[in-house]
């Protein structure tokens, strides 16, 4: 069980991850998570280092979609702007939402890439279908209610696979 939680890579946010190295390994589709991955969970709309990235992205040949269990108006509100394909209530870790993502894409799954800020909705969705999953700390420090459990129960299950040596990266 606690496999399925482990993330493939860890990084400190979005823009620590390496583009060209993704390509490299044959990643032509980055779904990601949107609250406290891309932006802090009550931001309503892209930083401009954001928008900045997703260009990279796009110049790189890399395709986007955003996955988020939030409803439809905040996903469509923040996503429509910078024309980004987007799935809301997605029910992660369900893996529904993550096929569909790559269906859209037109991409197999060892072609994508799962990004997000926590292990029991995006990793265990992204890694429950074998997709390559890249953990981010969390933009804010604060959540909204929905997901103060799941950090609750996510900080005792990290602290265990440290000590178990499952993990060797500081927050």
């Amino acid at each position: 069980m606690f496999k399925q939680l482990l993330p493939n890579e860890h990084v400190p946010s979005i823009y620590d991850i390496d583009a060209n190295e993704l390509l490299e390994r044959g990643i032509k589709g980055i779904i990601t998570d949107l609250d406290n991955t891309l932006v802090e969970w009550d931001r309503p709309e892209a930083t401009p280092e954001l928008i900045k990235w997703f260009a990279m992205l796009k110049d790189k040949g890399l395709q986007v979609t955003i996955v988020s269990n939030n409803n439809e108006e905040r996903v469509r509100s923040f996503s429509y702007p910078l024309n980004i394909p987007f799935i809301f209530r997605a029910r992660k870790p369900m893996t529904k939402a993550f096929k569909r993502a790559a269906k859209n894409m037109k991409l197999q799954h060892n072609e994508v890439v799962v990004v997000g800020d926590q292990i029991f909705t995006d990793v265990l969705g992204g890694n429950r279908l074998g997709l390559y999953t890249i953990l981010v700390v969390p933009v804010a420090k604060s959540d909204g209610l929905a997901t103060k459990l799941n950090r609750y129960m996510e900080r005792h299950v990290l602290q265990w696979m440290k000590r178990k040596g499952l993990i060797n990266w500081e927050e």
